[in-house]
């Protein structure tokens, strides 16, 4: 086991970010989805418009993995839930504490704004990461399954706004 810290990205962490985001993508097989670059993670991370949060993961004092949340709205419980995105530990840091310094870290920001709870998804097929998930006591949703609409569909959908 090697020192564990968590800390808040800066715009200087944006291309370790980047790098770390382009293995989570290679590792769901998914690489050549990505489309984000330096820009558009400054403007959304630390822009006047930003929208996520970014934390990184260190072992050592090396960035071994990454988070990336948001507040969503919880219509039910009238308050905000933090939304993880991603969250990646490196395959070769994986079991040293990373990742659950990093759920502790984003479990205790959810505490501290008084937001109602956190709220993930998770590959179908990513066994590790549901056992993970599990050992810090999360639980399946009730009965959500995830959707998006992208590309064509959305831009049809769109055009019907008269």
């Amino acid at each position: 086991m090697g020192n564990v810290a968590v800390h808040r990205a800066t715009l200087s962490d944006i291309p370790t970010v980047l790098s770390l985001l382009r293995e989570l993508a290679a590792y769901e097989g998914k690489l050549e989805s990505v489309r984000i670059d330096e820009s558009l993670l400054a403007e959304h991370a630390f822009g006047e418009r930003a929208c996520i949060e970014v934390l990184l993961g260190l072992l050592d004092g090396n960035a071994v993995g990454y988070a990336i949340f948001f507040p969503h709205f919880g219509s039910y419980h009238g308050r905000p839930w933090l939304y993880l995105e991603d969250l990646y530990v490196q395959p070769g840091a994986r079991g040293a504490g990373v990742g659950r310094a990093m759920m502790a870290h984003l479990a205790s920001l959810t505490v501290r704004r008084g937001w109602a709870g956190m709220a993930w998804s998770v590959l179908d097929w990513n066994e590790s990461a549901f056992a993970f998930y599990r050992g810090l006591g999360a639980e399946k949703a009730n009965g959500h399954v995830a959707m998006d609409l992208t590309g064509d569909a959305l831009m049809k959908l769109a055009g019907e706004v008269r």
